[in-house]
């Protein structure tokens, strides 16, 4: 449980409250280097064990605690050339060498499998060797991602340092309208403040808006804190939390004190109605780029993707059904879709989620990072204008670099795939 504010204690944001557990504090003050302590280390096969192992050789170090990393591989599966191969390999034989029991080999995207495993809970502290890991925010965790180089430093000590965070919150009043979702919040956001918004501070999502969303639209808005450049993203857990977790089999979840106290220091406090956002679509080649839907609504595609960790966990997958159900995707255009783990997969076979995609027309890709990792053979190439649910469209990371790409919600991406160009999802959900 978080301490209370009192007239001893100054009031502190959730922020403040999870780095100063981590730090063995009562308190802390934005601004201040402190050391905290670990509780969970993620690693992906691309930028885990193929880059910390040789370190850990060359110090002959071993990993404080086997128990608290989680290693899993999405990036390079599946293997289909002797890199990826080598690759992959490296981190099944290097987690046997460890210890590392919490090892997940293609069961999906590290951000949706690891709290799908009931790993995170509020309060705890955790770092990811991967930029979207302030996805872990949801979970009113601090989150977020770091380097090979300082992943060797909490490999080997348990611990890293960590500048105590500015806290910007974005206050959501109101209700999204249907059709609308965290997609189209977050993409709002990058664009009305910048790729640089966040200012490497931690941004937390409040409102009845945000209160509203289930946990993995909340996952989507914590996902991409990382477009907005901040260097985690929360929201305060509540019962929605508790329920998630408990039905993923975490024990032991308090969400008491964990919150923002009344009168704790904001950087920024910015309130933004949700009742009057639009479907949201960037154009190449930035998540800064968006405009309405409506206001592209000629752009022709030829490809639509849903997939990543941002764009393809079940909660996407029904959004995506909702518009396809009865529909077929437009003569010309192709609809891949890559659910984000091998769980939400068989929960939307089995709620016929899956079905009315197919149907409709999608072709079924395999459970991981994918195009948007620039891997596979499903990547754009030179002649490709699609519209994706990944989080990025930066130019060439999702193939050729003649391609262009859109990013929009999971709704907008199947509403374009049946219209053959970028269309308004409402118009179809209707």
């Amino acid at each position: 449980m978080a301490a209370a504010a009192t007239p001893q204690t100054p009031a502190q944001t959730l922020a403040q409250k999870l780095v100063a557990r981590a730090a063995g504090r009562e308190t802390v003050t934005p601004g201040e280097i402190l050391t905290c302590r670990v509780d969970l280390a993620m690693m992906h096969d691309s930028g885990g064990p193929r880059r910390v192992k040789p370190m850990l050789e060359k110090l002959g170090a071993r990993v404080w605690d086997p128990d608290k990393v989680v290693v899993v591989t999405d990036h390079y599966v599946p293997a289909y050339d002797a890199d990826s191969r080598a690759i992959v390999q490296i981190a099944r034989d290097w987690v046997k060498e460890a210890g590392i029991r919490r090892f997940h080999d293609g069961e999906g995207i590290c951000h949706v499998v690891v709290p799908q495993k009931g790993y995170l809970r509020p309060g705890m502290f955790a770092v990811g060797g991967d930029s979207h890991s302030p996805t872990g925010g949801a979970f009113g965790a601090y989150m977020f991602g770091v380097g090979a180089t300082e992943m060797l430093g909490v490999l080997v000590t348990g611990e890293i340092w960590l500048k105590v965070p500015h806290t910007i919150r974005m206050h959501w009043d109101g209700r999204l309208p249907p059709g609308v979702s965290a997609k189209d919040m977050m993409l709002y956001l990058c664009t009305r403040f910048g790729m640089d918004g966040g200012q490497y501070q931690a941004v937390e999502y409040a409102g009845p808006a945000v209160a509203a969303l289930s946990m993995q639209e909340r996952m989507t808005l914590s996902n991409m804190t990382a477009e907005l450049g901040a260097q985690a993203g929360l929201v305060a857990p509540d019962q929605v939390t508790a329920d998630w977790l408990a039905a993923a089999g975490a024990t032991d979840v308090d969400i008491a004190g964990w919150h923002t106290d009344e009168g704790a220091p904001l950087l920024a406090d910015h309130r933004l109605d949700a009742s009057t956002l639009a479907p949201q679509v960037a154009e190449p080649h930035s998540p800064a780029h968006g405009r309405d839907a409506d206001a592209l609504r000629g752009v022709a595609i030829n490809l639509a993707y849903v997939g990543a960790c941002t764009g393809a966990k079940l909660d996407d997958l029904r959004m995506a059904a909702q518009v396809l159900r009865g529909r077929k995707v437009a003569k010309g255009v192709r609809l891949l879709v890559a659910p984000a783990s091998a769980l939400d997969q068989s929960r939307a076979e089995a709620e016929g989620v899956l079905g009315a995609l197919t149907d409709a027309g999608a072709e079924l890709l395999p459970n991981s990072c994918g195009a948007c990792a620039g891997y596979g053979a499903h990547t754009f190439g030179d002649d490709v204008v699609a519209i994706s649910t990944t989080a990025r469209n930066f130019k060439g990371r999702m193939g050729s670099a003649a391609s262009q790409v859109y990013l929009a919600s999971p709704w907008t991406v199947a509403a374009s795939a049946v219209a053959g160009r970028v269309a308004d999802p409402r118009e179809m959900l209707a």
